[in-house]
């Protein structure tokens, strides 16, 4: 008998890729108001925001509000892309569980400081402030459906 591998042990992307050109079709994620040309691996997601906001807390102004912000800011907008390693890695369900919930922590975090940017005139308004805010609100739910998922499944 074949020994089951549970999902934390193996990688399952959000694509589907074609043979003939690497073409992403549309998925599950797409309720997120995701548009059909936009990649569904949340691992490559979690990259791509990681590096929006770094390059949006090197817009902030060197100040000491702006450089306290922004090392806040990067700590948490980063840390989820190491910490869904951590997920993909977990040695058990509740290990599993937990680092999710910490993944989700961050991301709450990061939309913090996010909105606290957005609201600060002297702080300016950063080019891509919008488009964090936007995706920051689409990594939560999909962390929150992958909690709640991980929590149904425990029982």
């Amino acid at each position: 008998m074949r020994k089951k591998t549970p999902n934390a042990q193996r990688r399952t992307p959000n694509i589907e890729w074609e043979t003939r050109g690497l073409r992403v079709t549309e998925s599950a994620n797409s309720e997120y108001g995701a548009s059909k040309n936009r990649k569904y691996d949340l691992e490559d997601r979690l990259l791509e925001f990681a590096v929006t906001v770094v390059e949006l807390t090197e817009s902030l102004p060197n100040t000491r509000a702006g450089n306290h912000i922004a090392g806040q800011l990067l700590r948490c907008g980063t840390s989820p892309l190491s910490n869904h390693g951590e997920v993909e890695a977990a040695e058990s369900h509740k290990d599993f569980l937990h680092k999710l919930r910490i993944c989700l922590k961050e991301l709450r975090e990061t939309k913090r400081w996010l909105r606290l940017v957005g609201r600060l005139k002297k702080l300016g308004q950063p080019a891509n402030l919008t488009a964090c805010l936007t995706e920051i609100e689409e990594l939560i739910r999909i962390f929150a459906a992958r909690v709640r998922t991980a929590e149904k499944n425990a029982k």
